[in-house]
């Protein structure tokens, strides 16, 4: 893609140009990368290694990609698939609106700005938290399932779909690429326990 993008749009504008420019689609990471690239004046330009810009940028970008996944199908010119793995584009197939908005708690959560105000340091780290007790407790497969964002049963689950992710994970969040090693832990001790599901 090669022409910038306009730092006067609105954020959900900016990651459609930078989606219509991938029909395979991009992963949360690379859109933030892209943003940041093309200057967007809409995230903040900090280390994600810092927690709370970490989640400020996602729900930022995740709050414009569900603004743009409305837009879209009201107009009816596409659906977007929204994943942290991959951010796609589809063709749009009339009838589906009614039924993605119905009831979508993560929707509602990221289009609330309420929770990108009152959420402080120390809840990012309570959430980071609450998802490593889920992987040790009894919702440990279904925490593991959402890191790696293979909750949704979208396609079939065998322990070759779980490796090719958490090879894409482990590369995605790699420290030497600017990941974090607790990311990284996190994302072991997931590939563990569905290791023992899926064998």
């Amino acid at each position: 893609m090669s022409h910038d993008l306009d730092p006067n749009q609105d954020l959900s504008d900016q990651l459609h140009e930078l989606l219509r420019g991938a029909p395979e689609g991009l992963s949360e990471y690379q859109l933030i990368q892209a943003l940041k690239a093309h200057h967007s004046t809409h995230i903040p330009h900090l280390e994600l290694t810092d927690r709370l810009v970490l989640f400020r940028t996602h729900f930022l970008v995740f709050n414009a990609l569900y603004r743009l996944r409305d837009h879209l199908n009201a107009a009816g010119q596409a659906q977007l698939a929204i994943s942290p793995l991959c951010v796609q584009l589809l063709p749009y197939k009339p009838g589906t609106t009614s039924s993605l908005s119905e009831l979508d708690p993560l929707r509602d959560y990221y289009l609330d700005l309420k929770n990108l105000r009152d959420t402080t340091e120390e809840d990012v780290e309570r959430l980071l938290a609450s998802f490593w007790t889920r992987m040790q407790g009894s919702e440990e497969k279904l925490a593991a399932l959402e890191l790696f964002g293979l909750h949704n049963g979208s396609q079939p689950l065998s322990l070759a779909v779980i490796k090719q992710r958490y090879r894409q994970l482990v590369s995605q969040h790699h420290p030497d690429r600017g990941g974090s090693t607790s990311r990284l832990q996190s994302i072991n001790k997931a590939m563990e326990i569905l290791q023992r599901y899926y064998s």
